[in-house]
């Protein structure tokens, strides 16, 4: 599993938000476009894509991409 592919799959949730926003360091929450449909989606696209279940409290203990990314790498 690399960070990158993981920016790549999480920007591909929001529709209206430019891929190059998205960084290791990116704050994902404070986007604009971020609600709890997107929140759905990266649970759902965390299951698909790594086969992994991340539930809305690793999202919400999660401040950047990265500390997402390591939940995720976590529980792989």
């Amino acid at each position: 599993m690399e960070i990158k592919e993981f920016i790549e799959n999480l920007a591909a949730q929001f529709d209206e938000t430019d891929a190059e926003v998205f960084t290791a360091g990116t704050e994902f929450k404070t986007l604009d476009e971020w609600s709890s449909l997107i929140a759905l989606s990266v649970i759902a696209m965390v299951d698909e894509e790594y086969d992994v279940t991340i539930k809305g409290d690793d999202i919400r203990n999660a401040t950047t991409i990265e500390d997402l990314f390591n939940t995720v790498k976590a529980k792989a």
